[in-house]
C-alpha cells in the first residue's frame, strides 16, 4: 500500500514540475501577498495632496502654511484664487483637501487665545477659528487624518510658548459629513466585484473552448481573431451592467448610499472598465493552458486589484513603486472614477486621464489577445 501511495506522490510531484504555471505561482503568489502587505499596505495616510487659498497672503499666513506643511500629512500641490475654485477642485478629485485662510486671517490669529493667553476666555470672547479645511469626506480615512490637523499649534506660528486646546481650524466635510463607511465602501465595490467577475469570465473563454474540442471547429470558421475577441466579451458586457444596476440599487435602498452623478456617466464608466477587464481576461486566456492556470493567474490580478487600487488603504498612502503597479491596473482608474461621479457628481470629462487610460487598455489588450490567438492557428 505504501509503495503505491509513494508512487501516486512521485506521479503528481513530476506532474506540478512540468506544468510551469502552477509551480511558478506557488512561488509568486505568497511573495506578492508579502510585498503587498509589507510595503504597499498603509493605514497612516501621509503628503495627501491638498490645496490652498490664501486670501490673505501676510507673514502670518505664510507661517501657517509652512507649519500645515511641516506635519508631512498634506502637500500643497494647487493654489486656487477661491472657495469656489477649490470646491470643483476637489470634486473632480484634483486634490484631497483644501487650506483655506481668509482675508483678516491675521486679525484672528492676534485675537486667538494662543497668542494672547487664556484671559479672552474669561470675557466671554468666542474666538474664530484661523481657517477652514474643506475636506473630501467620501474617503474617510483621508477626513480622519485632516480632522488630525484641527489643533495646529498657533503659538509657534506666534514664536509663543501659550498652548491652548480650541480648534485652530474649522473641519468642514463634503458629500460625506457624517463619515460613514459604507458610502466610501459601495461605489469601491463596484471596481472589486466587477474585476473578480469580468476577468474571471474570460480568462477561461480561449482555454475553454480549447479543452472542449471546440479549437478545430473555430479555426475552420470564418471568424477572425478579433472577431472572435469582441464575441466573447459582447454578452459579459450586459452580465456587467446587470451586476451595477444590482449594487447600487442594493446599495442606495439598504445602506442609503446616495447616488449624485447621473446615470448617464455612471454607465459610461461602467461600460470603460467593464471592457478593460473583459480584455484583461482574455489576454490572460491566450497565455494560460488549462482553466485553473486561468483561475491562478485571475487571482494574482484580483490581490492587486484589492489592495492597491484604492479600495481598502489610501492610494497615497503607498510607496512610489506601488503607485506605478496600482496605474496599471484598471480598477484603479475606475476606483477615482466610480467614487467621484456616484459621491460627488463629477463628469466623465472631469476624469479625462482615467477614462482615455481605460479606452487605451482595453484597444492594446484587444490587440495583444487576437495576435496571440492568431499565432495559435498557424
Amino acid at each position: 500500500m505504501w509503495r503505491r501511495i509513494f508512487a501516486i506522490v512521485v506521479k503528481e510531484l513530476r506532474q506540478l514540475s512540468r506544468d510551469r504555471m502552477t509551480f511558478g505561482m506557488i512561488v509568486i503568489i505568497p511573495l506578492v501577498q508579502l510585498m503587498l502587505f509589507g510595503y504597499a499596505i498603509n493605514t497612516d495616510a501621509r503628503h495627501l495632496p491638498a490645496g490652498l487659498v490664501n486670501l490673505s497672503d501676510s507673514a502670518y499666513s505664510r507661517a501657517l502654511v509652512k507649519a500645515v506643511e511641516a506635519t508631512q500629512v498634506v502637500d500643497f500641490k494647487q493654489r486656487y484664487l477661491s472657495a469656489a475654485e477649490a470646491e470643483a477642485a476637489i470634486t473632480r478629485g484634483e486634490v484631497k483637501a483644501v487650506l483655506y485662510l481668509p482675508a483678516d486671517l491675521d486679525e484672528r490669529l492676534v485675537r486667538h487665545p494662543s497668542f494672547v493667553g487664556q484671559q479672552y476666555l474669561a470675557q466671554s470672547y468666542i474666538a474664530q477659528p484661523a481657517g477652514q479645511w474643506l475636506v473630501d469626506g467620501s474617503d474617510t480615512v483621508v477626513a480622519s487624518t485632516i480632522l488630525s490637523l484641527r489643533q495646529m499649534p498657533l503659538d509657534e506660528v506666534a514664536g509663543r510658548a501659550l498652548k491652548t486646546a480650541i480648534p485652530s481650524f474649522e473641519v468642514v466635510q463634503y458629500f460625506n459629513p457624517e463619515q460613514r463607511s459604507v458610502v466610501n465602501i459601495v461605489p469601491g465595490l463596484l471596481g472589486v466585484i466587477l474585476t473578480m467577475t469580468m476577468v474571471m469570465f474570460t480568462s477561461a473563454a480561449i482555454v475553454r473552448e480549447r479543452e472542449q474540442g471546440n479549437m478545430e471547429f473555430l479555426i475552420t470558421t470564418p471568424v477572425r481573431p478579433l472577431e472572435l475577441m469582441l464575441g466573447k466579451i459582447v454578452p459579459y458586457v450586459m452580465v456587467g451592467f446587470v451586476q451595477v444596476t444590482i449594487i447600487l440599487s442594493a446599495g442606495h435602498l439598504l445602506f442609503d448610499v446616495p447616488i449624485r452623478g447621473g446615470l448617464d456617466s455612471i454607465a459610461l464608466a461602467a461600460m470603460l472598465f467593464i471592457c478593460a477587464s473583459l480584455t484583461l481576461g482574455l489576454v490572460i486566456s491566450t497565455i494560460a493552458k488549462t482553466q485553473l492556470q486561468s483561475m491562478q493567474m485571475t487571482v494574482f490580478i484580483l490581490l492587486p486589484s484589492i489592495l492597491l487600487s484604492g479600495f481598502m488603504f489610501p492610494y497615497e498612502a503607498m510607496p512610489i513603486a506601488a503607485q506605478w503597479i496600482a496605474e496599471a491596473l484598471p480598477a484603479t482608474h475606475f476606483m477615482r472614477m466610480s467614487r467621484a461621479i456616484v459621491l460627488r457628481d463629477a463628469q466623465v470629462m472631469d476624469l479625462q486621464f482615467d477614462a482615455l487610460w481605460m479606452i487605451g487598455f482595453t484597444c492594446i489588450g484587444l490587440l495583444i489577445a487576437s495576435m496571440r490567438f492568431s499565432k495559435r492557428l498557424d
